[in-house]
């Protein structure tokens, strides 16, 4: 009897050890899937990201990009003229602001599931973004200025001007600000999703690990 007793009692924990190693296997599974799906979708937005960058900066321009822009009523030409070239910035931002948005939204999800510490890329990204716009509007200011008094006050306008335009419009690759930022924040966030779609430090290269050791 009492050796039935404990058959029935070590049935009992077998079932329920069974019972909550199902639940941890669907829960890791689940939370796994949506690491994933998270991860492909940051990658997307971000390569995504990087094209609407390079069309911000791109130096060709139409002049239908800028019909909306109209002079202010206490601005004189040069100032219009100014402020209306260094608004394709903005027009142009405008046409990927969902996309921006949604990274930005994304952001916080990306922390709560996949790490703090993996996001860095995020604010990479807006780091550059801002970069980019306050060079418009540095420039709008700058571009509009005409009195100089003495030289020296024109050297530094000019240096300034070829700070702002360089982060402003896209440059040869070896001397633009910008483009190595983005390629290096496209590399980092590629190198910790990819990771992530792959399995790579999950329960799952450590399952796949133990099931070719036959263990």
């Amino acid at each position: 009897m009492a050796g039935l007793e404990i058959l029935q009692q070590v049935s009992l924990l077998i079932a329920i050890w069974v019972a909550i190693y199902g639940i941890d296997s669907w829960r890791r599974e689940h939370t796994g899937k949506r690491q994933m799906e998270l991860a492909e979708n940051t990658l997307a937005l971000f390569y995504e990201a990087r094209d609407a960058i390079r069309h911000i900066r791109h130096p060709a321009s139409f002049g239908s990009e800028l019909k909306d822009v109209v002079r202010g009523e206490n601005e004189s030409e040069t100032e219009y003229t100014a402020r209306r070239n260094a608004s394709i910035v903005f027009v142009r931002y405008n046409l990927y602001k969902d996309t921006f948005s949604k990274l930005h939204a994304m952001r916080y999800r990306f922390m709560a599931q996949i790490g703090k510490d993996k996001a860095s890329a995020f604010d990479a990204l807006r780091e550059i973004v801002n970069s980019i716009q306050t060079s418009a509007s540095m420039l709008a200011r700058l571009w509009s200025r005409s009195d100089f008094s003495p030289d020296s006050t024109w050297k530094t306008h000019r240096a300034l001007v070829d700070k702002y335009e360089a982060i402003f419009w896209e440059g040869l690759e070896e001397d633009d600000p910008i483009n190595p930022k983005l390629d290096a924040a496209i590399q980092d966030i590629e190198s910790v999703c990819r990771g992530v779609i792959s399995g790579k430090n999950t329960i799952y290269s450590f399952l796949n690990w133990r099931i070719s050791r036959g263990t």
